[in-house]
């Protein structure tokens, strides 16, 4: 992770705590070399992932706060869906789906004077994997987020700017079941005037997300053997 000075790093990390809250992505295939079976339940079901809480960013006393972000169905496409049997098992590796690009509103940065816009774009998804914990790996594509600030400084931040940056988080089975985001490390670039974070490269951001059923609100989306 490359940080620079107080001022960079409120733009910065405003870009990652938007990534925070956008939570959301992932490649296939991408498993540990000992990876065992991996079931996702119920089949053909549809979900929707919710913030919560806050997704936050943190640099010394710079702090970045998101309050709202979720992915939902669309009704028309297989996104936001766990594969139909037999796809939603994998007797070595992980199960794979597709994921509608996350909205989000509501972030602040605890310096006042920036004003924060953010728009998503592009194929996102989410790879699960079987095991002690649940692991995630999740992908950004290629400048699938972008974010705009104006205010004390207007920048533009990029993320996943070369290609698209992958990231792991960890699942848990529950009511509802959570995907959570800690410590994780993406990919930047900066462009603007004065006061624009334009060296630096990565950063780092936490959340958590409600992983809900939306076919059956009576089930929960597990992950298992």
């Amino acid at each position: 992770m490359t940080l620079r000075s107080a001022r960079p790093l409120v733009l910065s990390g405003a870009g990652l705590a938007l990534l925070a809250a956008l939570g959301l992505a992932g490649p296939a295939g991408a498993r540990p070399a000992d990876a065992g079976s991996t079931t996702v339940s119920p089949a053909g079901h549809s979900f929707a992932a919710t913030l919560n809480g806050q997704a936050t960013f943190q640099a010394g006393s710079v702090t970045v706060t998101c309050n709202t972000s979720s992915s939902q169905p669309d009704g028309t496409t297989t996104n936001n869906q766990v594969p139909a049997a037999p796809g939603n098992t994998n007797a070595a590796g992980p199960v794979a789906s597709s994921v509608n690009a996350p909205t989000y509103s509501d972030c602040s940065a605890s310096i006042p004077g920036v004003t924060v816009s953010v728009t998503s774009s592009g194929a996102w998804g989410i790879s699960m994997q079987n095991g002690s914990p649940i692991t995630a790996t999740m992908t950004i594509p290629q400048g699938g987020l972008v974010l705009q600030t104006s205010g004390l400084a207007n920048c533009t931040v990029t993320a996943a700017p070369g290609g698209s940056a992958s990231f792991g988080a960890t699942f848990t089975n529950g009511t509802p079941s959570q995907l959570v985001v800690s410590g994780a490390s993406v990919p930047i670039t900066v462009t603007g005037g004065f006061g624009c974070p334009t060296a630096a490269t990565a950063s780092v951001f936490n959340a958590t997300y409600d992983v809900t059923d939306t076919t059956d609100s009576t089930q929960q989306i597990t992950v298992g053997s």
